[in-house]
């Protein structure tokens, strides 16, 4: 059953009131409005949120696998009020102190010479400018993006994306063209081995940019780790020969690293844990917590040049935002002084990924494991021989029964899950405990027996 979280009293008039108001006035993303049911949140606090009946979730989803920190982090907390009654807002062509202090921490943490950073209010914020960088800076209009990628909701954002999210908004006209990333489980190259995949990958890939016209292609974007299209850990030796391809062509090597930076992966930013440096990478998410927006580019010395003398025709009112900007700079030093990248890396190492692989052996229902530090998927398939998935790609209504029931399990067992198509992700806060960390996974065990009713 849910558990209770024993110090806010529940008052269920309260949670009805949000709820009634919501209803009346929000309209909620990604969502027909009238067949949503929004759960009205009490609070939060490390690991856990809880609605107004009194009952509280382990968030394994880390809301929008973002809050890296977990919720309600006291110094994070602290340093944003602190920063409203000092200077609440600045326009971006002044020079103030916590503008620069978050660049200049983000900056010394990022791979290579990524030492300019161009602040946004998010994600697709960031991927939108560092598109246009790339374009400006090579005078080309097509830009590479993977199938099996989410890079946002803005105009070209969108058309990056390689999931059903794109469809409704894809005008066929905004220079994007899409290719195969690796994936083994489910290779479209009928490989058998991971070297087998990243060669053949890579061979798809630069046969792509040869019929496309490599003089025409402004950059390659790629997730350093794919979220929520399901975490596919590229290949040893995938992401090196991305860049080589791109420095043989004069092609822009972007790495959106919204989800899977600051800590998520069990290192500062995932392209550490590859040895590659892009020329430009995006962030956002984990950068504060999500606790105020925002976002932002890191940019190559190389990129950075283009703009010295030519304007950079691009900004936000509210980029390098004072409070978001404090947020990130408690947040990435509360990271260091608490080890929380270490945490998430030897949480995954030996918690984690040992707990889940233990899973995979006693459910029917669990095709594939994968992933690092903690960012994890797993893979829910009908039969583990034919590894047919538990619900039809993009699946609604009746034909996501499955995984509809295998989410509902899970928040009866007091644990919030990220469910996305057939799979699962494992993805909490880099804070989480070795204690809460066995809780969730118990929790999941349990709730995969309603997948495994479902399976052949």
């Amino acid at each position: 059953m849910t558990t209770t979280h024993p110090s806010p009293a529940a008052d269920p008039a309260a949670g009805a009131a949000v709820k009634a108001a919501d209803r009346a006035h929000v309209f909620h993303s990604w969502s027909a409005q009238g067949l949503i049911d929004p759960l009205p949140i009490a609070g939060a606090e490390g690991s856990y949120f809880w609605d107004y009946d009194g009952n509280r979730y382990l968030d394994f989803s880390s809301q929008l696998v973002n809050t890296n920190i977990g919720h309600q982090h006291p110094k994070v907390v602290a340093a944003i009020q602190e920063q409203a009654g000092k200077l609440c807002t600045l326009a971006p062509g002044f020079a103030v102190d916590v503008r620069s202090e978050a660049a200049r921490l983000i900056a010394e943490r990022t791979p290579g010479d990524l030492d300019k950073i161009f602040f946004t209010n998010g994600g697709a914020e960031a991927v939108e400018n560092a598109v246009r960088m790339a374009r400006l800076h090579t005078g080309r209009a097509k830009v590479l993006s993977a199938y099996r990628s989410y890079h946002g909701a803005t105009a070209a954002a969108i058309n990056l994306t390689g999931d059903p999210r794109r469809w409704p908004s894809d005008t066929a006209s905004a220079g994007v063209v899409h290719f195969w990333g690796p994936f083994l489980y489910r290779s479209p190259f009928h490989a058998e081995t991971e070297q087998q995949e990243c060669e053949r990958a890579l061979a798809h890939l630069e046969q792509t940019i040869a019929f496309e016209g490599p003089q025409s292609v402004a950059a390659i974007i790629l997730e350093t780790v794919p979220g929520t299209a399901g975490i596919m850990v590229p290949p040893a030796g995938y992401l090196a020969g991305v860049r080589e391809i791109c420095d043989r062509y004069g092609i822009v090597f972007i790495l959106d690293e919204v989800m899977a930076g600051f800590g998520r992966t069990g290192a500062w930013f995932a392209a550490d844990q590859f040895g590659v440096t892009p020329d430009l990478l995006t962030f956002a998410k984990g950068v504060n917590s999500g606790y105020v927006p925002l976002g932002g580019v890191a940019i190559s010395a190389e990129i950075a040049a283009t703009f010295d003398t030519r304007p950079y025709p691009g900004g936000l009112t509210y980029s390098g935002h004072p409070l978001a900007c404090a947020s990130a700079i408690a947040t990435i030093n509360a990271m260091a002084e608490e080890r929380i990248v270490e945490n998430a890396a030897e949480i995954g190492e030996k918690v984690i990924g040992p707990g889940l692989r233990a899973i995979a052996e006693r459910h029917p229902s669990v095709g594939e494991v994968r992933g690092l530090g903690v960012f994890w998927a797993l893979d829910l398939v009908k039969n583990k021989e034919t590894r047919e998935p538990l619900v039809p790609y993009n699946a609604s209504g009746a034909a996501n029964a499955p995984m509809a029931e295998f989410a509902a399990a899970c928040k009866r067992g007091g644990l919030w899950p990220f469910v996305n198509m057939n799979r699962t992700h494992v993805v909490p806060a880099c804070t989480i405990t070795e204690a809460e960390a066995k809780e969730g996974l118990t929790a999941l065990d349990e709730a995969l027996t309603a997948a495994d009713a479902h399976t052949h």
